[in-house]
């Protein structure tokens, strides 16, 4: 289908909204009249304008407080729309969108309504316009979308259609199956917003909390199945208002919109692009730095040993068990330190990993390789990080570790007691305008659930994390926004967790090898020993290493973890997971953040 999505929905002056609509790929838009209010260009310089890029524009909107009022102001509420239809003709719209009246001068009176949408469809045909009411969930009189349809329905013009937007019809709780008394030829206009759930005044809820579908919580391919069964044939339109996006840069934005529309046409059948290959391993994670030794000094005080080094780039290899970090000193490695610049992601079929990513706009990556390099399918997530599709020793598929050149009298080494078996998760960190972009990428693109998003406090704001897994946890990735330690939005570290099985032995190693653990304020631990009951001298033993503990009395499972400081932009975090904990310990977040900014200062 069509794919279209309202200027209001992006930022930027108008043409900057056009050209970020076209680029991205959609075929029409909405223009919202303010867009068009503030613009210096005449209508038709911006219906050529569209012309130019391929788009069509498929509404103008909106129209407010026509109908249901008394008749001197209904007819200055014509004469209003006159003009508007003038202006429509010029600008090259055929479809306006009319909404619900909220006006303290409209009146509890259907029929009065109908016949004054009746008398504005006369009007519009008149322009060759045709009139889509819509019902404001916020609406006087009017606020639901049946409600709206009997208005439509009794009115009986055939310039005068219904509008369906998906958040109105939410966000109040509406069953959808109504959708289907509903002719699809009387449908007009079909918009479409998610929205997580929240209790709040319903107007401020749609100001500015709005999501692009499967963002949010509602059951949008739910609701778009119920239109498409009435023979509904016009645009998926996406209407959007959130205070972040109307900051953010369009560009990227109108990308991750039509990537939703994409995902959402997937769902409801209407397409079928390449199915989503599952990872079932993090391969790799790359660090970049212009200094290798501090990193290295902790990885060795972890139990990694060097074991490679790339046969044409200045990038080491170093393992232990499962578990492989790329230190990379090339050209790349910025001045501001060490960060997580790529993850390589075990895949059953790479290739195919990278044909959906590239079926739903992820952008692809060029590679500089050598002759002899093992040819590899990258793709960029929304933050930037590099995701490197691989099949490590796999029989029948390359391995990214042909490119690698074992280091003379080194092995990898097998995790004893306390050593590091894998990696656990990887924390990613979001710029602050993308985090539900990257929530919907990692979900669609890569095939990962996602848990539900967790608040958590920052000594200086508010720090918010959503993890995307696997079925059964092999690959998790929690991805995170919050408050910078400074003015750079990207200041916020990343980290790496490593999985053991005896994380006191762990912590004693490491620190015996020279290691730095981040100290916690002891009380912590006096409320821990508030909380739950220790074994003799495990309390103690958790204090005096600094590792902090959670249990999920549901799951009977307990999680201990503890962290190494932070060099750059990067810390590792080294945890022991109970079977069935599925969390991160995120009611120990706090105390670790403040113990990071307390060392910060």
């Amino acid at each position: 289908m069509r794919t279209s999505i309202a200027t209001v929905s992006l930022s930027g002056a108008l043409t900057e909204k056009l050209t970020a609509a076209a680029r991205a790929g959609f075929d029409g838009v909405e223009v919202f009249e303010n867009d068009l209010l503030a613009s210096p260009l005449a209508p038709e310089e911006i219906r050529a304008r569209c012309a130019d890029l391929g788009l069509s524009i498929d509404l103008y909107q909106p129209m407010r407080d026509i109908e249901g009022v008394p008749e001197a102001e209904f007819a200055r509420n014509l004469r209003r729309a006159a003009h508007k239809f003038q202006v429509m003709r010029r600008l090259g719209a055929d479809t306006v969108l009319v909404c619900s009246s909220v006006s303290p001068l409209a009146v509890d009176d259907d029929a009065l309504a109908a016949s004054q949408l009746r008398r504005l469809a006369e009007l519009a045909d008149d322009f060759g316009i045709r009139v889509a009411y819509e019902a404001l969930a916020w609406g006087r009189h009017v606020s639901t979308y049946d409600h709206a349809w009997r208005i439509v329905e009794a009115a009986g013009h055939p310039a005068l259609g219904t509008c369906l937007d998906s958040f109105h019809i939410l966000a109040r709780g509406s069953d959808p199956k109504g959708i289907a008394d509903i002719p699809g030829e009387k449908i007009f206009f079909l918009q479409l917003a998610d929205a997580p759930l929240m209790a709040m005044d319903v107007l401020q809820w749609s100001r500015h909390y709005r999501c692009f579908p499967g963002q949010g919580g509602f059951d949008i391919a739910g609701l778009v199945g119920q239109v498409l069964r009435t023979g509904y044939r016009g645009p998926l339109s996406l209407e959007v208002f959130n205070d972040v996006f109307r900051q953010a840069e369009a560009g990227p934005t109108a990308v991750d919109a039509l990537r939703s529309l994409l995902v959402l046409q997937e769902s409801v059948g209407l397409t079928e692009p390449p199915p989503p290959v599952v990872p079932t391993g993090i391969a790799f994670a790359e660090l970049v730095t212009p200094d290798a030794e501090p990193v290295s000094e902790i990885l060795e005080a972890l139990g990694f040993a060097r074991t490679a080094r790339h046969r044409s780039k200045p990038v080491d290899l170093w393992q232990q068990g499962e578990a492989r970090v790329l230190l990379n000193t090339g050209p790349g490695a910025r001045r501001d330190g060490t960060q997580l610049a790529a993850v390589g992601l075990e895949s059953p079929d790479p290739a195919g990993a990278a044909r959906r990513a590239e079926s739903l706009l992820a952008p692809v990556l060029p590679r500089r390789r050598a002759p002899r390099d093992v040819p590899l399918d990258a793709v960029a997530a929304p933050d930037g990080t590099e995701l490197f599709f691989c099949a490590t020793d796999r029989p029948g598929l390359p391995s990214w570790t042909g490119d690698f050149e074992s280091a003379e009298g080194t092995q990898r080494p097998a995790p004893g007691a306390g050593g590091v078996r894998r990696v656990d998760h990887l924390a990613l960190t979001q710029p602050w305008h993308q985090f539900d972009e990257a929530a919907l990428f990692h979900r669609s693109v890569l095939g990962l659930g996602a848990q539900e998003s967790v608040d958590v406090a920052d000594p200086y704001g508010l720090l918010r994390s959503r993890a995307v897994t696997d079925a059964d946890g092999t690959v998790r990735i929690a991805l995170g926004v919050g408050p910078a330690p400074s003015a750079d939005e990207g200041g916020r570290a990343q980290h790496i967790a490593f999985a053991t099985d005896d994380l006191v032995t762990a912590a004693r190693r490491f620190r015996a090898a020279g290691g730095r653990l981040l100290p916690i304020p002891a009380n912590y631990y006096d409320d821990l020993a508030a909380r739950y009951e220790f074994e003799e001298g495990e309390w103690e033993t958790l204090r005096e290493l600094g590792i902090l503990y959670d249990y999920d009395r549901e799951a009977g499972a307990a999680f201990r973890h503890c962290y190494t400081e932070t060099v750059g932009r990067v810390f590792f975090e080294l945890v022991q997971r109970d079977p069935g904990y599925r969390g991160y310990g995120a009611q120990n977040a706090p105390v670790r953040l403040a113990a990071q900014r307390a060392r910060a200062l």
